[in-house]
């Protein structure tokens, strides 16, 4: 996955989405951005939602730490973002031990 977000030109905000996790989440798109420049990132496979089209889940920080879950899928070079909240407590206990491997290397 590493190697195809190497290849991104940038987002996609359109009417779709423009709104969506700012109302339902308190998540500006600029925060959803940041996440996507700040490691470390957590990249897996959305199977379960992937029937339509390639779908990944994101575990990662803003420029102010707050970690965020994303949902999102590439179009044309482009990261389209179909849902961020901010993360579980399972989820932050997951990205907390990836920051400590980090910091051991």
């Amino acid at each position: 996955m590493k190697n195809k977000l190497e290849d991104i030109e940038g987002f996609q905000w359109d009417k779709g989405n423009i709104e969506k996790n700012w109302l339902k989440h308190n998540v500006l798109n600029s925060e959803c951005e940041q996440v996507f420049f700040n490691e470390p990132l957590i990249v897996a496979d959305d199977v379960k939602h992937s029937q339509k089209e390639k779908r990944w889940l994101v575990l990662g920080r803003t420029e102010l730490d707050r970690k965020l879950f994303i949902v999102f899928t590439i179009r044309n070079k482009l990261i389209r973002v179909i849902s961020a909240r901010d993360m579980t407590k399972k989820e932050r206990k997951i990205y907390n031990e990836e920051i400590k491997k980090h910091t051991e290397i």
